[in-house]
């Protein structure tokens, strides 16, 4: 019987939950279908999750159509006024094996959303395989309790919920046993860790607990962490187990003091530049990557300026730059607007910044003797994320050491050593 066909849109721990969802389809016997994970980040993911559905439905005209995911959570009745979409699933939905079983047998009616914000747990669904034989991602955690001005995603994903840090161990284990040689530990506000678990468990105290109880994990990663609730012992964790990688995501968004607290955000600019200098002192290689966003409501030039500028405050080396979409249903779409092309012109700006620092970056490193995990059979990645193009393939999801080379601005070039 043919797999589904999963496109997943989006964040880490939707490509974790495709997973769970195939691993459920293959179990119901689901045969033929195409099921969207959609993402509701910006208004552009939402325009684009439509594009794709439409595009699919043309490309696959038999097989049955089943979207989900953060947009069809939100907004589930529009996606089901899709030509061609046969059911809408919601994001607690979609992890339920019952829910596959309905859609086997045809029992399961066009639209399946419920309240996400009755949710009140997160169940750790087992899995053994991804995509790649490089690393694989554990969901520690799903949902959040702040409320951004300018984010919808608490509204697709309901309140934060953590994953007891046990079945998070069982799970790096399996995924380690299978051959995984790199783990990333993921979720929506992963930051936000074990507030709601007995005892004093914290995200720090987790990684902790992972690197001491499966000591053959070579690396674990971190998606993108709020930098302002990371806790002495993640601290301790990045000063004393190289194993946990010198790269950081972190989730800033803007750099000037006002646009944060009309985002409200719970850190300050100085804030963000004192996380980033305690890290680096602690792991002198460490290296950081961050979301921003420009043309905020209100930004003024000297606003946006301020952000800009924190790239090199920071020491950021890689950036997700996101221009600002109002999202229907939050404050900040309510705020007064920048002008759309101030907006695009400021996001290129910080793009191209962004591409600058990359590019320091890149060349600081020729030269360097480097362990790589490969990902592809001619590219790996160095333990701060680094790309690299290697001279000879090497089997996916093993590590080499090698001589950095020159770069295009995007990636390296190395010379396998071992």
């Amino acid at each position: 019987m043919p797999e589904p066909l999963i496109v997943t849109l989006g964040c880490r721990l939707n490509a974790y939950e495709s997973e769970v969802m195939r691993r459920h389809a293959a179990a119901a016997g689901l045969g033929e279908c195409v099921i969207v994970n959609t993402c509701a980040v910006t208004g552009e993911a939402v325009s684009q999750a439509k594009q794709t559905i439409r595009k699919l439905r043309r490309d696959h005209p038999e097989a049955r159509l089943i979207v989900t995911g953060c947009a069809a959570q939100i907004e589930p009745e529009r996606f089901a006024e899709i030509e061609g979409v046969d059911h809408v699933v919601g994001n607690a939905e979609k992890l339920d094996a019952n829910t596959f079983h309905a859609l086997a047998t045809d029992a399961l009616e066009q639209v399946a959303v419920n309240d996400i914000m009755s949710v009140k747990d997160t169940a750790l669904h087992m899995i053994d395989r991804f995509g790649s034989r490089a690393h694989a991602f554990v969901q520690i955690q799903n949902g959040c309790d702040h409320r951004c001005t300018f984010c919808i995603i608490p509204m697709g994903r309901g309140p934060s919920r953590s994953v007891p840090a046990g079945e998070v161990v069982a799970q790096v284990r399996k995924l380690v046993e299978a051959g995984y040689p790199e783990i990333v530990l993921t979720g929506v506000d992963i930051t936000s860790y074990g507030a709601d678990l007995p005892g004093r468990m914290s995200l720090g105290r987790l990684v902790k607990q992972v690197l001491t109880h499966v000591p053959e994990l070579r690396r674990l990663r971190l998606s993108s962490i709020d930098q302002i609730e990371a806790d002495e012992h993640l601290l301790d964790a990045i000063a004393t187990e190289p194993r946990l990688m010198p790269y950081l995501h972190l989730s800033l968004q803007a750099g000037d003091d006002l646009i944060l607290k009309r985002m409200k955000r719970r850190h300050l600019r100085d804030d963000a530049i004192r996380f980033c200098e305690e890290a680096r002192r602690l792991r002198p290689d460490m290296v950081f990557g961050a979301d921003l966003i420009a043309g905020f409501p209100t930004e003024t030039e000297p606003m946006f300026e301020n952000t800009l500028d924190l790239v090199a405050d920071c020491g950021l080396t890689y950036l997700h730059v996101f221009p600002f979409s109002p999202r229907k249903g939050t404050p900040a779409a309510r705020m007064p607007q920048v002008d759309r092309a101030a907006v695009k012109e400021r996001a290129a700006r910080l793009r191209r910044e962004g591409e600058r620092a990359h590019a320091r970056f890149l060349d600081r490193q020729q030269g360097e003797r480097i362990e790589i995990l490969m990902e592809r059979s001619d590219t790996g990645r160095t333990p701060q994320y680094a790309e690299v193009r290697v001279d000879r393939e090497a089997p996916i999801g093993t590590f080499h050491w090698a001589t950095l080379g020159p770069n295009d601005g995007r990636r390296l070039t190395g010379m396998v050593l071992s």
